[in-house]
C-alpha cells in the first residue's frame, strides 16, 4: 500500500487537472528504476491505463498505480509534497530505504 498524504493530494490533483487528466478516473504511475546517485530513483507520472500486472491502490481519493517489480521496493511508502525553502516537489518517505541522496530522488536498499 501507498499512502497520500493531504498536500499531495492537493497538489496531484492540480497537476493533473492542468496536464487534462481527470483525478477521479486516472491514476498516478509509481515506480522504481535505476539510476541516481543512490542506485534507484523513483518515478512519477500520470496514466489512464492500468498494465497486466500492475498493483492498484487508493489513498487519499488518488488512485495509484504501481507495477509488480516496483511494488516490492514501495511497500509503506508515503508521498508527500514539500513547498518549503528546501525546495519544492514531491517527496517519497520510503521505509524500506536503508539510504537516501540528499535531493531525496533516490535511495538504496
Amino acid at each position: 500500500m501507498i499512502k497520500v498524504s493531504e498536500t499531495a493530494k492537493n497538489k496531484v490533483i492540480q497537476l493533473m487537472t492542468e496536464d487534462g487528466f481527470n483525478a477521479a478516473t486516472d491514476y498516478i504511475r509509481v515506480g522504481v528504476k535505476s539510476g541516481g546517485c543512490s542506485g534507484l530513483s523513483y518515478d512519477l507520472k500520470f496514466d489512464k491505463e492500468q498494465q497486466e500486472g500492475d498493483k492498484v491502490f487508493e489513498d487519499n481519493g488518488v488512485k495509484i498505480i504501481v507495477d509488480k517489480k516496483s511494488f516490492l521496493y514501495l511497500i509503506g511508502t508515503t508521498l508527500e509534497y514539500s513547498g518549503g525553502l528546501n525546495g519544492t516537489g514531491f517527496v517519497f518517505n520510503n521505509p524500506n530505504a536503508n539510504r537516501t541522496c540528499g535531493c531525496g530522488e533516490s535511495f538504496s536498499l
